[in-house]
């Protein structure tokens, strides 16, 4: 009976995500509707086609949710699906041509890759713990992934940022799984040193501080991070993981004092990266005044073209199929919050903006729901990179803040960002179902671990 009741008690999490996925689903296939009909006056040909295959994938992903991750949040894969079938839609919208048309068909293949990817690391992830043991070799393999860029033979430099690896013809950038390792290896650092980060125990004079040799392995791994970033000319993976720190290392100690020292530290790399980095000064530069390079298509033309088409969108949009989108650079990418500004207006930005938190709701709530610290922080930490990524790209393209050149999870067109995305989604999911499983239900490994269960005491 027992057993029944929990197995009757799992359905109901499944049955709201097959309604959140066919209400999705629904949404992006008229949404594939509009664009033909406003050219054409007829219905789509291979794009419809596409989408329904989109939606069967989200059933399948649905059933291997149902048997791998039975307990695990409703929200965040038809959330997911859903932002990355409309990204899809703009992109083989944009000026249909042999160029966008490939970028369209290999945006699908990534779409089934990362779904591929997603279901495999739930495979291999059965237990969240277990990431913790590797993480020295997760920081290791972080490492090789950022420093493969820079080196001769398989690097890659698009657009003045040594980001792309290339083996033959496939081209990835390896920063964007890197990202994740070191986001675990944080995790897993920060809880193994958190009381000699809390407790002060090192006296200065009067003052009780924190013992700073905790921070020597984090720190050697952090800077040279950063440095590697940096070497390779992508200052907003370095301000990514630079936020990120700062929020798991909050979150661990619950100090405002590293929060302070942390924004005044950024404050002052900041200062001396303009004025040593000609990258950062240009981007600052353009963010204050971009006119003064508008007329010769500087680095101004790109956020003024953005402005304009929210200007041209306004509350309610152009409608899909009937903006001229194409008119702005990388809008595929860097600047598709701007294309879907002008054909969505206020209204369909705001509904992408609240994607996004409730995508952030649903997984900071796994990370208060997680059976361990390092699980917690675990899901905090890749809940915080996923949300700061959508949060600087989309300020950047409305220039609330100099423009990153980060993607926007899972709309914008690169394979590299969506596999990654789905990665991290995985891990979010299978910690969302460890944390709601109740008692019975719940693995042997909870009660019988070393490491004790929120709220009991600490690791």
């Amino acid at each position: 009976m027992q057993l029944a009741a929990v197995g009757y008690r799992l359905k109901p999490r499944r049955r709201s995500e097959l309604g959140l996925l066919i209400v999705g689903g629904i949404a992006i296939l008229y949404a594939t509707l509009l664009p033909s009909l406003a050219a054409t006056g007829a219905l789509p040909g291979d794009e419809l086609r596409v989408v329904i295959g989109l939606v069967g994938i989200a059933f399948v992903v649905q059933v291997i949710n149902r048997r791998l991750v039975p307990d695990a949040n409703p929200v965040m894969m038809p959330v997911a699906l859903v932002l990355n079938g409309l990204g899809y839609v703009m992109i083989s919208r944009l000026t249909p041509n042999p160029t966008t048309a490939a970028e369209a068909g290999q945006q699908f293949a990534w779409t089934v890759i990362g779904l591929v990817v997603y279901t495999a690391v739930l495979l291999a992830v059965r237990r969240s713990r277990d990431l913790e043991r590797y993480r020295y070799l997760m920081l290791f393999f972080a490492f090789g992934l950022l420093v493969a860029p820079i080196l001769p033979v398989i690097g890659l430099s698009v657009g003045g940022a040594r980001l792309w690896v290339h083996l033959g013809s496939i081209q990835f950038q390896p920063v964007e799984l890197a990202k994740i390792l070191l986001v675990v290896f944080f995790a897993s650092y920060f809880i193994e040193k958190r009381e000699l980060l809390t407790i002060p125990t090192r006296r200065v004079g009067n003052h009780l501080l924190p013992d700073l040799r905790a921070f020597g392995p984090f720190a050697v791994a952090a800077v040279m991070s950063l440095f590697v970033i940096l070497a390779e000319h992508d200052i907003g993976f370095a301000l990514l993981l630079f936020v990120v720190f700062l929020s798991l290392l909050w979150l661990t100690t619950g100090r405002w004092t590293y929060l302070a020292i942390g924004i005044i530290a950024f404050i002052a790399a900041t200062f001396v990266a303009s004025h040593l980095l000609y990258q950062v000064d240009q981007r600052i530069t353009v963010w204050l005044d971009p006119w003064t390079s508008y007329n010769t298509r500087g680095g101004g033309y790109q956020p003024v073209q953005g402005e304009f088409a929210f200007a041209r969108g306004g509350l309610y949009g152009s409608g899909l199929g009937l903006g001229i989108p194409g008119v702005i650079p990388v809008n595929t990418s860097d600047f598709i919050f701007a294309a879907l500004g002008e054909e969505l207006g206020l209204f369909g930005t705001a509904a992408i903006v609240c994607a996004f938190l409730l995508f952030i709701g649903s997984g900071l709530h796994a990370a208060l729901q997680a059976r361990s610290e390092f699980s917690k922080l675990c899901a905090a930490g890749l809940t915080v990179l996923l949300g700061f990524q959508a949060f600087f790209i989309m300020a950047g393209v409305t220039r609330l803040l100099p423009l990153t050149g980060v993607t926007l999870p899972f709309v914008s067109y690169g394979g590299s960002s969506l596999v990654a995305n789905y990665a991290l989604l995985a891990v979010l999911m299978r910690i969302s179902d460890e944390g709601n499983q109740d008692a019975l239900s719940a693995p042997s490994w909870s009660s019988t671990s070393a490491d004790t269960v929120i709220g009991t005491g600490n690791p």
